[in-house]
């Protein structure tokens, strides 16, 4: 496995190590050692599969409270993704900073973030499919959001949104230190 720091300190794209050979390949796409010697949370206490059926559909910008902050480890298996971080760790040197980037079936990167971290994507195309593992259990009286579009973060999605939910509508504005993350 290749692990690249993205500019969020702890949050990497990771890449398989692909074995190949007449019958395509072979890779790890995760290991809790390797991670562990990384410096990243390994446990998985929850998969998650995530459907959308149509291009231009964001989700998120999610993130859990203490003390049930995920860390979260995701890779798109059908399609291809706009997929976007930002850090809400107010003691982080990158603190508020987001970063975006494309995920596919076709190019095998998976993302890591930490806990404290806000997430959430665009599908660039229809009907995509996501896979990805947390560290702690769903909490929904934990669970808070930032607004797609929130000028405090100012993120540049590729796409005109076709499709977001009510809910993530009605995340209210970011406040700093509100989180206390």
């Amino acid at each position: 496995m290749i692990f690249t720091e993205t500019k969020l300190k702890g949050a990497y794209i990771i890449e398989p190590e692909k074995k190949e050979d007449e019958r395509g390949f072979f890779a790890r796409s995760f290991d809790s050692g390797i991670f562990k010697n990384h410096g990243l949370n390994p446990d998985v206490l929850q998969c998650n599969i995530s459907y959308s059926k149509k291009k231009g559909t964001i989700r998120g910008m999610h993130f859990q409270l203490p003390p049930y902050q995920e860390a979260k480890f995701l890779r798109c298996v059908r399609g291809k993704i706009y997929d976007v971080i930002i850090d809400l760790r107010s003691k982080s040197q990158t603190y508020m900073e987001w970063i975006g980037f494309e995920l596919s079936a076709d190019n095998y990167k998976m993302l890591y973030a930490p806990e404290g971290f806000a997430a959430g994507f665009q599908t660039l195309i229809d009907d995509v499919e996501l896979v990805y593992q947390v560290s702690q259990v769903y909490m929904p009286e934990y669970e808070r959001g930032v607004k797609w579009n929130d000028p405090m973060f100012k993120i540049e999605w590729p796409l005109e949104p076709t499709v977001i939910t009510e809910k993530d509508r009605s995340h209210p504005p970011f406040q700093d230190g509100f989180y206390k993350m």
